[in-house]
């Protein structure tokens, strides 16, 4: 079976074999910029090159999925359950109670992505960081593969291969298993009125229409709300003010989206939804216990002893392996572990945030840089807790960039990180986001791409 390598190599190949494909950069360039993937109202920016995953790399990423998704039941679970264990975190009071709110439904943790660093020389992995309610990326993938497919390259190499996308598992998968999780609701109602509720300003909104429509193929109506446009009146959560969908509409269930973090930063705000779950007049699929996965703490978490009873040999082997050591940024742990003179051998950042806002890597940094980083973010002198984690160096792997710009038609094909975010659907492993960009921290602010996900059979 060919490597993802040997897979990638033919594929540039046949770019080759067209000079370079210019007109097949453009077009694919041109209908993205016509698509639905805009992030943070711009257009992504993608990769000609598809990243071609192996069968032998499917089954890796969903052993790993799917081993993350035990353990990391295990920890909410054990936090839900004992109050003995709960002091493992350090969470805002204000959320432990929130997450000990009850479900009323079976499924612990509904929608994940996990993002980490695969080597794909020996299959090693090195988790970069968990997600899991705010987990978004699927229509990148879903548009940037639409962008390519029309290519000679892709169709001369799908006509020589058995090839698939994800695309039904990610957007029609979570659909169906939204609905299966809302069967085990003990307070359900026929015909309920599905909401994707979100700060929207920090949302893929694009991506919440195509999931509204796909729950209408089902015969379910899903509208999308603010947060903030949502009432609690007379026992009932009421959608005031719809981005798509019904105004001053009851709702019988949401698909929460909203990162917990901006529940807090907006927490007058948002009484209308806490109100509503705690009086438990609507199913909240994922419940607020999400945030002890979502919460960067998790990594120093799976390390400690109180956790590791909880394991099984190998899950607390796979944690050694591919959890990489992460504490709390105070002056004992930088002198313990020589930080400030080890600057590429780390990486600071928040506790609870998303979209690599204030994610240092000592790499980027010259040694004063790094030193005065350090000293700013310490014993929380930047205002709230950041953390320190050992730094991951990405594996590389040949990459076209399309940014809009004239250089898409003839740059050659460049070496740039990868991240794979794997999405896991209620403990089933059922897609991959793959980004990649040319520094070590991998975002759109620093030149990241996204990749169409495609796997090779044959």
């Amino acid at each position: 079976m060919p490597t993802n390598a040997q897979l990638t190599d033919e594929y540039l190949a046949l770019v080759a074999e067209r000079g370079g494909d210019a007109q097949g950069r453009l077009a694919a360039r041109e209908y993205m910029n016509n698509s639905t993937a805009i992030y943070h109202h711009e257009v992504v920016d993608s990769s000609y090159v598809p990243r071609l995953y192996s069968r032998e790399t499917h089954d890796r990423f969903a052993y790993i999925a799917e081993t993350t998704y035990s353990i990391l039941s295990k920890v909410m679970r054990e936090y839900l359950e004992n109050p003995s264990y709960r002091h493992v975190y350090d969470i805002d009071q204000r959320l432990v109670e929130l997450i000990l709110l009850p479900r009323g439904y079976d499924a612990l943790l509904p929608f994940a992505r996990v993002d980490l660093f695969l080597n794909e020389d020996d299959m090693s992995a090195q988790f970069c960081e968990f997600n899991a309610d705010g987990s978004s990326g699927m229509n990148e993938n879903r548009e940037i593969t639409a962008s390519i497919a029309n290519s000679e390259p892709f169709k001369a190499f799908a006509a020589a291969h058995q090839v698939r996308t994800c695309n039904e598992e990610l957007f029609a998968g979570w659909v169906d298993e939204f609905l299966k999780i809302y069967d085990t609701y003990d307070l359900k109602v026929a015909n309920p009125h599905v909401a994707i509720v979100d700060f929207l300003e920090n949302a893929i909104t694009e991506e919440f229409k195509i999931f509204a429509g796909l729950f209408a193929e089902r015969g379910i109506e899903c509208s999308v709300y603010d947060v903030r446009d949502l009432a609690f009146e007379n026992g009932e959560l009421i959608g005031k003010k719809a981005f798509y969908g019904r105004d001053n509409a009851k709702i019988d269930a949401i698909w929460r989206r909203s990162v917990t973090n901006d529940i807090i930063d907006n927490w007058e705000a948002s009484q209308a939804l806490i109100s509503a779950v705690r009086e438990r007049k609507v199913a909240l699929i994922g419940s607020f216990a999400g945030h002890l996965v979502h919460d960067k703490q998790i990594f120093q978490v799976l390390h400690m002893p109180e956790t590791q009873v909880l394991l099984t040999d190998e899950e607390n082997a796979f944690v050694r392996d591919t959890v990489p050591f992460t504490s709390f940024l105070t002056s004992d742990v930088v002198a313990e572990r020589n930080v400030k003179a080890t600057r590429e051998n780390w990486i600071i950042k928040p506790t609870d945030a998303y979209g690599s806002k204030d994610v240092f890597a000592g790499s980027n940094y010259t040694d004063e840089q790094w030193v005065e980083i350090v000293d700013a973010h310490v014993d929380s002198r930047a205002g709230a807790p950041f953390l320190v984690q050992r730094y991951c160096t990405p594996f590389k792997t040949l990459a076209i960039p399309l940014y809009g710009t004239e250089a898409d038609a003839t740059v050659k094909p460049l070496l740039y990180n990868n991240m794979e975010g794997l999405y896991i659907y209620n403990g089933r492993f059922t897609g991959v986001f793959s980004r990649l960009g040319p520094e070590p921290v991998i975002c759109k602010k620093t030149h990241g791409i996204t990749a169409a996900t495609i796997w090779v059979d044959e």
